[in-house]
C-alpha cells in the first residue's frame, strides 16, 4: 500500500472526526439560528467586526479572516445590509470598503453570544472529560504548528 493511501481504520477515524465536528457545529448553529434568525455567516461577520475591528473592518480583512472569497462575502454583506445589520462605506484613502456593524447588528450579536456559548457547552464541552480537553488541546496545537510549517514549505 502506498504511504499516501489510508487504510480502512484510518479512513474510519477520519470520517468519525469529520462527522462528529459536523454534528456538533450543526447543533450549535441550529440553536443559534432558531433563537436569533442569524445564520452562521451572519454571526461570523458580526463577531469578527467586533472582535477584530472594534466594530469596523476593511472588507478584504473581513474576507481574509473568514477565509471567504470577495464575491461570496460581497453577496452575503448585501443581504446583511438589507436587514440593517451592517453598513458598507467606501474608504477615502483608497478603493477599499469599510464594513461597520450597526446598532441592530450589535444587538443581534449580543443576543446570539450567550446562546452560542450555551450551545457550545451543551453539545460539546459538557461531553468532555479533563483528559479529552487535554488531548484536544494538544492535538490542536500540534496540527496548528505542523500546518503552519508545511504552508511555509509549500510552493505558492
Amino acid at each position: 500500500m502506498d504511504k499516501n493511501e489510508l487504510n480502512e481504520e484510518e479512513m474510519r477515524i477520519w470520517n468519525r472526526w469529520k462527522g462528529s465536528f459536523k454534528r456538533i457545529f450543526g447543533r450549535v448553529v441550529k440553536d443559534m439560528s432558531e433563537h436569533t434568525g442569524l445564520s452562521e455567516g451572519d454571526f461570523g461577520v458580526l463577531d469578527r467586526l467586533v472582535q477584530f475591528g472594534n466594530g469596523k473592518l476593511r472588507q478584504q480583512e473581513l474576507a481574509d479572516s473568514m477565509d471567504w472569497d470577495k464575491s461570496r462575502l460581497s453577496h452575503h454583506l448585501t443581504r446583511m445590509e438589507k436587514r440593517g445589520l451592517i453598513l458598507r462605506n467606501p474608504l477615502d484613502t483608497d478603493r477599499g470598503v469599510q464594513v461597520s456593524i450597526t446598532s441592530a447588528g450589535k444587538s443581534a450579536l449580543d443576543e446570539a453570544l450567550p446562546l452560542v456559548s450555551k450551545a457550545i457547552r451543551k453539545h460539546f464541552l459538557d461531553q468532555l472529560t479533563d483528559q479529552d480537553i487535554e488531548s484536544i488541546t494538544k492535538l490542536a496545537e500540534r496540527t496548528k504548528t505542523r500546518s503552519s510549517s508545511s504552508c511555509k514549505d509549500s510552493p505558492p
